[in-house]
Parts: structure tokens; sequence; C-alpha cells
């Protein structure tokens, strides 16, 4: 049977999901000849990033991200999927994630988050008054879900990012989707975490890598952000849920089967 225990959704901590081997690279020779930048360096980086992050009063991006499985004969399997973002500050956000086992789109208008999973066309709705940070807060700690990438997107993100920090370094440069990038590194007691971050223009996050220590393995999850807009036109029907034909409204529980992971065992695995 596959292990549950993976590397999940947008941030440390993700769409219900999350886990994660860079330490390796990280104290070997690599660093030696990359002369890796202690600490000043990288969280400068990053407080830059987040404060262009949060400063934005749109956004809107696309996504690709990879989440690796261990079995239990230690075998990673890697589960990719692909999806949307618009954000409105203080209070709005349409995301979207589609992969091999699940269609799912969360909208929030400020007054509720309605979850859909179309690829079971059943649907439900969350009341969950106030800002996009709350409605973070509330699905990750009562539903165990997140908004992909949320953790890059709070108002406060520099404050989460770094809770609980034990080391930050500036690694070096590198290239994402042809954008030469200052990549960063960062360890935690239970993960260690990688970002990538546009050096020319605005500071924008292209690569976000999240590895556990905690689980056998070291499964790791990947977000890459793609298509970056910021002063998007909005208009508020744009934050509208509108069912499918018939959809059927249930209870959050029973939209259990939208994970990136499907459930169960890994395909192709030998029972």
């Amino acid at each position: 049977m596959m292990k549950r225990d993976v590397v999940l959704g947008s941030s440390r901590w993700a769409f219900g999901w999350l886990a994660a081997c860079i330490l390796v690279i990280l104290t070997g020779p690599f660093v030696s000849s990359a002369q890796a930048q202690q600490n000043d360096d990288a969280l400068q980086i990053l407080k830059a990033m987040t404060d262009y992050v949060s400063s934005q009063k749109t956004i809107s991006a696309t996504y690709d991200t990879d989440i690796e499985v261990v079995t239990d004969n230690l075998q990673k399997i890697q589960f990719a999927s692909s999806g949307q973002m618009l954000l409105s500050r203080p209070d709005k956000v349409r995301a979207s994630r589609v992969g091999g086992y699940a269609d799912v789109e969360m909208v929030f208008d400020g007054k509720s988050l309605t979850i859909l999973g179309k690829n079971l066309n059943k649907y439900a709705e969350i009341d969950s008054a106030g800002s996009i940070d709350e409605l973070v807060d509330r699905l990750r700690n009562q539903f165990g879900m997140a908004i992909p990438g949320s953790d890059l997107m709070l108002s406060r993100s520099y404050d989460e990012l770094t809770l609980d920090v034990i080391d930050a370094k500036h690694i070096g440069q590198g290239v994402i989707d042809g954008v030469e990038c200052n990549h960063l590194a960062f360890r935690n007691n239970d993960v260690d975490w990688q970002l990538w971050v546009a050096v020319s223009g605005n500071p924008i996050p292209r690569k976000y890598v999240i590895t556990s220590k905690a689980v056998t393995g070291a499964p790791q999850y990947m977000l890459r952000i793609k298509d970056w807009k910021t002063d998007v036109p909005v208009a508020a029907d744009d934050f509208v849920f509108r069912p499918p034909a018939n959809a059927k409204k249930v209870e959050v529980s029973a939209l259990a089967n939208i994970d990136e992971v499907p459930q169960g065992e890994a395909p192709g695995e030998k029972k």
C-alpha cells in the first residue's frame, strides 16, 4: 500500500497534503564551491519578495505542481497537476487545480468559500467571512487544506515563512523558465524549503520546493509559478460561484477524493 505521508499543496503544509532531501546538497561540497551566503542576504531577498507580493492589490498566475509519494517498498511516485489563481485583496480569490485524479475549483467572495469537485460534479460551501489570510488559516487548521502557494501570497507572508527557520542561505543563481533567479534555501526542524526569486525587475517568486525530513524517503513538493501578472482588472462576478448543471451540493467531508494524490494504492502498485 502507498504511504499517505507526502509533501502536499501551495504551502509548507499545502492543499491538505505535504512532506519531502536537500540536506546533502546544503552541507556538502556544492555549498562550499557556490560560496553560499548565510542568513542576512537570503532573508533580505525573501523580505523584498514578500513585501512586493503583499503590496499587490490583484494577482493572477498559472502554476504547475509535482508531489511525491513514497511507497512501502521505498519507490518514489510523482503526481503532476496544473492550475491557475486570481487574487484580489483583501478578501477574494479563485483558484483551480487539475491533475490525473481530480479537477478542483475554489471560489472565495469574502463571505463564503465554495469548493467544487468537477470530476465528482459535487460542491460544498463553507461560511468564512473575512480576509484571505483568515481563510487560509481556517482551511489549514480546520479542514487540512490550503490554496496552492498560499504561504507566498499572505499579507504576513514573511513572518509565516520565517517562523521556526533555523538556517537560511543564498545559494546563488538559477534559471527558471528562462528567468534568472536568486536561489534561496531555508531549514526548519521538520522541513527544508527552497525558493527561486527573479533577479531583474520585480522580485517575483518563480519556484518553491518543500522537503520533509520527518518522512521516510524525504518526498518533495514543488510549485512552479508562471504567467505572473499584477494590476489585473477584475469584476465582481469573477468571484461568484455558479454551479454546473446537475451539480450536487454536499458537505465538505463528501469531497474527500479531490487530492492531487489518488486514494489507496499507487496506480500500478501490486496488491
